[in-house]
């Protein structure tokens, strides 16, 4: 296959996922939420369109523009060790191998077993010549290159067993909120998306604010009232039950609004169904805290963006096909094998 040939493949799968029916994408979220209880429906759908907002063959030819590949490749087998946080989390990386011409060697998680198998059958539905490039293994012995996404404690053993190859491995990200103080309640809303997608278990999602008066706190609770429907979710509630249980017995100071617990803390990523909040006096503080954090920091969200470099309340699990997991360039590190 030559380069356009792949993207057509792919931007065909974006136009299939689209045309998917109402009875098809229920079909497809119920096996998505029978293997994992935290991917509801809502969460399977939202991933899906995400994925489409990938699959438009401009933004997939002007992403790939900058790098030179050879008509006729000669594919790599590259491991993919993909984490199960989110449905369909590790797609980005496959798509990463297979458009740069390569091997797509696959490990799943055992949280994320559905969606991307029915992916990669769509693609070679579409496309035969995908079915020798993309293969499910359960263990990745002598690849040519790796990629391994999952914690801070794993990534030792990914280094240790593939740290002798070429390799990209990911540790632990989290995102982060700031307020200034001139929220309003849509804002606080927005900013409740970024916390309460998938759970808040993705790296995207918002698990510590800055705020620089405590006050501020309260009214956001106060605004996002109206999505305590989230602590419907058993999974979800047991966490809530649990978190607050613990800092009622050990007398932690915390806020609460019946679904989410704010707790001051240094930390970065704090427990589902909590948010830790540190404060700052200034630009300048802040800036010299968020500088310190930063390689722990997936994205930064603010009120219409005021922060430089942040994005807008409600954007972060909006991202482009440029933004990489761990602010590592994984085409440029798959052009190079």
């Amino acid at each position: 296959m030559t380069l356009g040939e792949r993207i057509a493949a792919f931007h065909l799968l974006g136009k299939k996922i689209q045309k998917l029916t109402e009875d098809e994408l229920n079909a497809l979220a119920w096996k998505v939420e029978n293997n994992n209880n935290w991917f509801t429906p809502e969460q399977t759908k939202g991933a899906l369109q995400g994925l489409m907002a990938f699959l438009d063959q401009d933004k997939i030819e002007k992403w790939l523009s900058p790098y030179e590949f050879p008509e006729t490749p000669n594919p790599k087998s590259v491991g993919i060790l993909m984490a199960g946080n989110i449905p369909g989390v590790g797609f980005h990386d496959m798509l990463a191998v297979l458009l740069t011409g390569h091997r797509a060697c696959v490990k799943l998680s055992s949280s994320d077993q559905v969606l991307i198998p029915w992916l990669v059958q769509e693609l070679i539905e579409i496309e035969h010549e995908f079915k020798d490039l993309v293969l499910f293994e359960e263990m990745l012995k002598a690849k040519d290159a790796y990629i391994a996404t999952g914690s801070d404690n794993s990534a030792r053993y990914f280094d240790y067993y593939f740290g002798k190859y070429p390799s990209l491995i990911r540790k632990n990200r989290t995102s982060i909120g700031v307020l200034d103080g001139s929220e309003t309640k849509e804002d606080f809303l927005e900013l409740a998306k970024d916390i309460f997608q998938y759970f808040g278990l993705g790296c995207r999602n918002v698990s510590k604010i800055f705020v620089k008066d405590q006050g501020d706190l309260i009214k956001f609770l106060d605004a996002i009232n109206e999505l305590k429907s989230v602590a419907n979710h058993h999974k979800y509630n047991n966490n809530y039950d649990y978190n607050k249980s613990i800092y009622l017995v050990n007398g932690v100071v915390h806020l609460d609004n019946g679904f989410l617990l704010l707790r001051e803390s240094k930390e970065l990523v704090s427990p589902i169904s909590v948010i830790y909040y540190e404060t700052y006096e200034d630009q300048g503080s802040l800036d010299e805290r968020l500088s310190e954090i930063s390689e722990k920091t997936q994205c930064v969200v603010t009120r219409n963006g005021w922060l430089n470099g942040s994005l807008v309340f409600g954007q972060s699990q909006c991202p482009t096909l440029e933004d990489y997991a761990d602010g590592v360039n994984t085409v440029e590190f798959l052009s190079k094998l």
